[in-house]
């Protein structure tokens, strides 16, 4: 079953549970960049692969969401091919193709940034459907 963003309302109930469970700093941190990732797009298909790990998707993934005693690792699967002037990407940065965002217990996410990595994420996932 859907809801009317056609996200599947098992994965969405999932994510919910993850965050429950994490009931410290990385559940808060984990519930607090899935509003962001909601908000820069309303339309986001939400889903749990890789035993138990939140990723969004449009037009292709998005990013991920892992959960580490230290840190929430934010892993955009097509990371290095999109633009960062803010700097937000500061892990996986060897890579030819991915990213990550590692966030630890009282770090600020530049929300703006952020929304925006999101939005060119999918701009990027929506250019490779038209080559």
């Amino acid at each position: 079953m859907t809801d009317p963003a056609g996200n599947d309302e098992s994965a969405s109930a999932l994510i919910d549970a993850k965050i429950k469970s994490l009931d410290d700093w990385r559940g808060k941190t984990l519930a607090h960049v899935r509003a962001l990732i909601k908000k820069a797009d309303p339309g986001v298909l939400e889903e749990v692969k890789w035993r138990g790990v939140p990723v969004w998707s449009h037009d292709g993934i998005i990013c991920t969401g892992e959960t580490y005693k230290s840190a929430v690792k934010l892993t955009f699967a097509k990371g290095a091919s999109l633009e960062d002037p803010s700097g937000l990407f500061n892990a996986s940065l060897e890579g030819n193709t991915r990213r990550a965002i590692d966030l630890h217990e009282g770090d600020a996410l530049n929300e703006a940034a952020f929304k925006k990595l999101i939005k060119a994420a999918i701009t990027f996932n929506g250019s490779k459907k038209k080559r």
